[in-house]
């Protein structure tokens, strides 16, 4: 049985159409189940910010891998890749569908590769490098980095301060620092841990872009800035800061946050023409019903 995987970028319906693709699955026989690859959906108490599967979703198609996070606690790809692959492991060992649905790159890899992950970082050195930034600003750091490694510096911009941290603690680790955005490597073929039907969902432009306005809208009315102020309150992690929208959302500013999610979407759809092997679907004006016909219909899975 292979897996199928549905990426594409926030807001394009996503979950939608894993739902009638179940409904479908149904039908022939089949017990699918959900595995979501979602950097920020693994956090309890942050559903409605981050477009978590609801209540009436999960009892429609069982979900994994979502809301089980304290809001305190930090996470990472390493730690993803373990969960998703024995939950991958198992479903397809009991002989149930897994459906694993991505928004987030490095999490899609994660879950259906064998990745080189970087070695986990010390917290002192981690507490070093964010002081660093505090002191001398991403510029100057960027500018060492460069001193250091000149080819990982050309890939960062000045002030991208994480990516800067990220790859001088790597140096400091002696490790290479990355070269190229997550997603260049071609992953979907040998290296695929798992037999997947790769599935990327686009849309119209300008039609996405009046969604995630719409979306987030809606989000807000659902009570997205509570959730973003309970979370700060809280204590909230360094990984759990990263949701779209937490920042904006802490400074009341909805416009930011439709701003950053719709360069977020940009950055995804970059990102998915890059995959070989990947089955483009625009869903542009269509339901999710004719979408997932499509999908079976389209060639074996």
């Amino acid at each position: 049985m292979r897996i199928v995987a549905l990426f594409g970028p926030t807001g394009v319906g996503k979950t939608a159409v894993a739902l009638s693709l179940a409904d479908l699955l149904r039908e022939r026989g089949e017990d699918p189940v959900a595995v979501s690859a979602d950097a920020l959906q693994v956090y309890a108490d942050l559903e409605v910010l981050t477009g978590a599967a609801s209540a009436a979703e999960q009892a429609r198609l069982e979900h994994r891998l979502i809301s089980f996070l304290p809001v305190q606690e930090t996470f990472s790809a390493g730690r993803y890749a373990q969960l998703a692959h024995a939950e991958i492991d198992s479903l397809l060992a009991a002989g149930r569908r897994p459906i694993v649905l991505g928004g987030t790159g490095l999490y899609l890899r994660a879950a259906l590769c064998e990745l080189d992950l970087r070695p986990p970082v010390p917290v002192e050195l981690r507490d070093r490098w964010r002081r660093a930034l505090e002191q001398e600003g991403a510029p100057a750091l960027h500018a060492r980095l460069a001193l250091l490694a000149p080819a990982a510096a050309a890939e960062v911009d000045p002030n991208d301060r994480h990516r800067i941290a990220r790859a001088l603690e790597l140096l400091e680790l002696g490790e290479r620092p990355p070269q190229r955005e997550e997603g260049d490597s071609q992953l979907w073929s040998e290296e695929l841990r798992r037999p997947t039907t790769l599935i990327g969902l686009t849309m119209d432009r300008a039609e996405l872009y009046a969604r995630i306005d719409a979306r987030v809208q809606e989000m807000v009315a659902a009570g997205a800035r509570e959730e973003v102020l309970r979370a700060q309150q809280q204590g909230a992690s360094e990984t759990a800061r990263k949701a779209l929208g937490f920042a904006a959302l802490l400074e009341d500013d909805v416009e930011a946050m439709k701003r950053d999610t719709r360069r977020y979407a940009r950055r995804q759809l970059t990102w998915m023409r890059k995959l070989a092997g990947v089955r483009t679907i625009d869903v542009t004006g269509r339901e999710p019903s004719a979408v997932a016909a499509e999908i079976l219909d389209s060639g074996p899975l």
